[in-house]
């Protein structure tokens, strides 16, 4: 391709009526060179291949073109690089060069911009007044947490009008953690928008239909009903519009998780997570009002909100059933609950960090919420009505490896020993837990100690002199100490007392 001083030369030369002849031997140009830079509008003379050949890519073009197509329809995380896309290539025998791959994707892209079929997206500019709506959408980071490299789930919160964000890290996307992620959003931002604009997740919406009608989750409408929020979900693969916190996932993503973080526990991370929310806010600028920081437009728009009076009790109930080791299985591990559910149909209400069992209305076990696999968590307790009949479990019973008791009874146990009359006696004091209650029984033991007591029955003595009522005081006052009957000094009263043989 000519350059443009040389195009202008061969134009000038020309009109002065040089022959192209003596052009095209001067500049060592072909004749047909010249001719096209004679006849080229302004001097413009681009060089265009009308076919391009393609003599490696050309048997592997239609599975190339199928990469592409299914790459650019995967999500920006999940798309393959041109690198990889080229080392997939060679593996089925292409034996071209990453840049002639590389070149071809471009012009694939370049046409299907051009394709009116395709075409370019365009959207309109959205405008929210203060306190109107929230948008809500989930993103996937990877963190290190206790030495071990764990992806987490993090929710995302952002208020339309001020722009205050809010990020929370969870082990999953399920309801429970929906419901515990809205309930601190809310408190973090210090009150409750009239709307909430998320996508079409399953926790959410039951069922699309055409437009924007759904059916959304019967206890996702409770969570809005209790915070008097209207839903509203997005269109299907229409993500502008809630295109803020789809904006806020790439934007935390690069400043709060890179590089990877590292933290002793997901609750230290969301800790970090809830004071970084807070120092963006002070440091970054509102979009639209560059006089103030996203904090003071927090600050403003806090009025416009709907107040938090509580936070809703937010959990997903299944129900289970227990088995003889008084144990249930929920999320891939066993927890336990009161001997007295034995057999029993129970409710399990699982929230983000905890799980409560019930029976009827009565709570029978809250354990804190394990995620991993395989685990048994036991409360030694719930097994101290078994244990009263079967003593000998003291030992060797799985519940009581490593039971943390009070101080006042641990302290009893090592004393009465370990034999098996000991741990005897010592089952007949924790039995009294049951009709006493533990403060009671842990009170009894502590002053049988300080009396240097170590005995079972001292500790059931003091607790059953404590069980019986305290005789009610009496007031005594000079009145009733006076006699009604004084005393008269009379003798004969002696001798009718000893009887008439006596007198005579």
């Amino acid at each position: 391709m000519l350059v443009v001083e040389t195009v202008v030369r061969i134009r000038r030369e020309h009109a002065g009526g040089k022959p192209i002849k003596e052009i095209a031997r001067d500049l060592r140009l072909s004749r047909k060179v010249i001719r096209k830079a004679i006849r080229a509008p302004e001097g413009a003379f681009d060089y265009h291949r009308s076919v391009q050949p393609l003599p490696r890519i050309g048997p592997f073009q239609e599975r190339l073109d199928t990469l592409l197509a299914e790459n650019e329809a995967r999500s920006r995380r999940d798309r393959l690089r041109m690198t990889r896309i080229h080392d997939l290539l060679l593996r089925e025998g292409f034996e071209g060069s990453y840049d002639a791959v590389r070149r071809y994707a471009t012009r694939w892209a370049e046409a299907r911009r051009k394709d009116p079929g395709v075409g370019v997206a365009a959207f309109i500019p959205l405008l929210f007044r203060q306190g109107e709506a929230y948008q809500f959408d989930w993103s996937h980071e990877d963190v290190e947490i206790a030495g071990k490299p764990m992806r987490v789930k993090v929710a995302h919160v952002r208020l339309c009008a001020s722009r205050a964000v809010y990020v929370r890290a969870y082990p999953r996307e399920t309801q429970e953690m929906v419901f515990d992620a809205h309930a601190r959003g809310f408190g973090f931002f210090g009150g409750v928008p009239l709307r909430g604009i998320y996508d079409n997740m399953k926790t959410a919406v039951t069922t699309v239909f055409v437009g924007k009608e759904r059916v959304f989750n019967r206890r996702f409408l409770v969570m809005a009903d209790h915070y008097m929020v209207e839903p509203t979900a997005c269109s299907p693969a229409a993500g502008w519009e809630k295109g803020q916190v789809e904006h806020q996932v790439q934007t935390i993503r690069g400043r709060f998780f890179k590089p990877r973080l590292r933290f002793a526990s997901l609750e230290e991370l969301n800790g970090w997570l809830e004071a970084e929310c807070l120092r963006w806010a002070a440091m970054q600028a509102h979009p639209e009002h560059k006089e103030m920081t996203v904090a003071q437009a927090l600050e403003l728009e806090r009025p416009a909100l709907q107040p938090m009076l509580a936070s809703f009790d937010g959990f997903h109930e299944t129900q289970h059933a227990v088995t003889g080791t008084c144990l249930i299985s929920f999320d891939r591990n066993r927890y336990s609950v009161a001997a007295k559910a034995v057999r029993r149909a129970v409710q399990v209400r699982a929230y983000a960090d905890r799980i409560v069992v019930r029976m009827g209305d009565e709570v029978i076990a809250d354990h804190p919420r394990f995620f991993g696999r395989d685990r048994t968590i036991y409360d030694p307790w719930h097994y101290l009505p078994v244990l009263v009949n079967k003593p000998g479990a003291l030992r060797n019973g799985a519940p009581f490896q490593g039971w943390d008791l009070p101080p006042a009874l641990a302290r009893l146990r090592r004393k009465l020993g370990s034999d098996d009359d000991a741990d005897r006696r010592f089952v007949r004091v924790l039995a009294a837990v049951l009709s006493d209650g533990l403060d009671a029984v842990e009170g009894a033991v502590r002053e049988a100690l300080d009396a240097g007591a170590v005995s079972d029955e001292v500790v059931l003595n003091i607790l059953s002199r404590r069980r019986e009522p305290p005789r009610p005081a009496s007031i005594v006052t000079p009145e009733d100490l006076a006699l009604m009957h004084p005393p008269v000094a009379n003798c004969a009263r002696y001798d009718s007392l000893r009887g008439l043989h006596a007198a005579a």
